[in-house]
């Protein structure tokens, strides 16, 4: 079931086309990324969803119904550029933040006591902002973005000046925020976490959505029919002059090989296998999947080239 349906969304600044005809469905329950070089459009879509700005032209489907702005209390939105006044006391800037998402004060502060335990951040209630690390700033940030409970929520580059413990930490907490129903948007230039997190992503590109798709199905389709496999037994097998595959990276420990192989001709991962068999011990064999970074610049490159 779709919860955001966008349609041909055109939005232009002073003669700059910042949107040019983006579509795309982001189904209810999933993380999806927004992918994209700087300048692509990315930020302005976003501006668009929190009702920022306008779009010149085109549809927004918002759970069920145009986007209005009465959605705004069902979104929870994480900028890049962080913003907490920090002058102000941690725990009293969180209550004030949380207020202004419609939580009452009670409530706001017993919801508020948990996450600040939970993130371990319990001292720093009564210091003030500036006291703070940038890591625990964003922690009191992606806290008041979440404490809500929106339907739907915003990350924009939401590990940004996290050690990898952290990262990890708001990783596994994005992916609960999922299991337990929300939607999110999540927008990044790291692409190891989009393999972790996101299950559709939608690549932009000079204003245009150049790629879009399952994260797994888009890894499937970029794919160069290469396998990495270890086996015991003599190289040269397979590598004889009338092979069928090329052979590279072999790298030989003991008595097992391991190497990258490539069909020279069309051949199924089972006809390869069989292959294998037929010269060698094999104990292992796994297929070359692209990363989404090499998909990413693969895409970029060439859509900035037409």
């Amino acid at each position: 079931m779709a919860f955001l349906e966008v349609f041909d969304v055109v939005k232009d600044y002073s003669g700059h086309r910042a949107l040019d005809g983006l579509s795309l469905t982001v189904e209810q329950g999933c993380v999806y990324g927004l992918l994209g070089p700087n300048g692509a459009g990315k930020t302005t879509f976003i501006r668009i969803l929190n009702q920022i700005t306008k779009p010149d032209s085109g549809e927004i489907i918002f759970d069920g119904h145009k986007l209005c702005s009465a959605d705004i209390r069902q979104i929870g939105y994480l900028p890049e550029e962080r913003g907490l006044y920090k002058k102000m006391k941690v725990g009293e800037q969180a209550l004030f933040l949380a207020q202004l998402k419609g939580l009452s004060k009670h409530d706001a502060t017993i919801r508020l006591k948990h996450w600040f335990e939970k993130f371990g951040i319990s001292e720093w209630w009564n210091k003030k902002v500036e006291e703070l690390s940038k890591g625990m700033q964003q922690k009191v940030q992606f806290i008041v973005t979440v404490l809500h409970e929106p339907k739907f929520l915003i990350f924009d580059e939401p590990f940004s000046g996290f050690d990898p413990v952290n990262a990890n930490l708001l990783k596994n907490e994005i992916l609960q925020l999922k299991n337990n129903g929300a939607t999110v948007i999540f927008s990044t230039h790291n692409m190891s976490s989009v393999e972790e997190v996101c299950d559709s992503i939608t690549l932009i590109n000079k204003s245009k959505s150049v790629l879009s798709g399952a994260v797994d199905d888009v890894r499937q389709r970029f794919k160069d029919n290469q396998f990495k496999v270890r086996f015991r037994g003599d190289a040269s097998n397979i590598m004889s002059a009338d092979s069928l595959v090329d052979m590279s990276d072999i790298v030989t420990v003991g008595h097992q090989t391991t190497a990258v192989v490539r069909p020279k001709h069309d051949m199924t991962a089972n006809e390869l296998i069989r292959y294998m068999l037929e010269r060698v011990e094999l104990a292992g064999f796994e297929e070359i999947l692209p990363s989404m970074n090499d998909i990413f610049l693969k895409v970029v490159s060439s859509s900035s080239n037409q």
